[in-house]
């Protein structure tokens, strides 16, 4: 979503639902459910009818991405860990005890990298990048 954020921030008009799941490959009800999280945050609006769709609605600088993961659900940051807080298999307790402190650091240290950058900070590297390519 932040791919869409940064978009929209540097776009005039709304962005359709389809328009957004074009660019992220996916579809158009997923991107109504995900932007929704947003919208409830007050980071997006949305208009209806000709010429609406979704729109950027929050100060750039006010809105981190700890903030947006946060807007859209983001429970859970790795893929690896375990799925049963209490086996009974003796290797799984051992995987899990392995791998629990790791896990933990490391969600620590990227949920507070990522309270520390702004949607802003975004934006003016992705400025900076356009204006490179011309």
């Amino acid at each position: 979503m932040l791919h869409v954020l940064l978009h929209m921030a540097r776009h005039d008009a709304p962005f359709t639902s389809e328009q957004i799941a074009g660019m992220l490959g996916t579809n158009a009800v997923v991107v109504r459910r995900t932007m929704a999280g947003l919208r409830d945050a007050g980071y997006v609006q949305s208009t209806r009818g000709h010429g609406g769709g979704w729109v950027i609605a929050c100060d750039l600088r006010k809105v981190t991405l700890l903030d947006v993961h946060r807007a859209v659900g983001g429970a859970k940051l790795f893929a690896l860990g375990h799925e049963n807080a209490s086996p009974n298999c003796a290797v799984e307790q051992v995987v899990n005890a392995a791998i629990d402190d790791a896990l933990k650091q490391a969600e620590a240290l990227l949920l507070a990298r990522l309270g520390e950058v702004s949607l802003a900070d975004l934006a003016s590297e992705f400025d900076t990048v356009c204006q490179g390519r011309r």
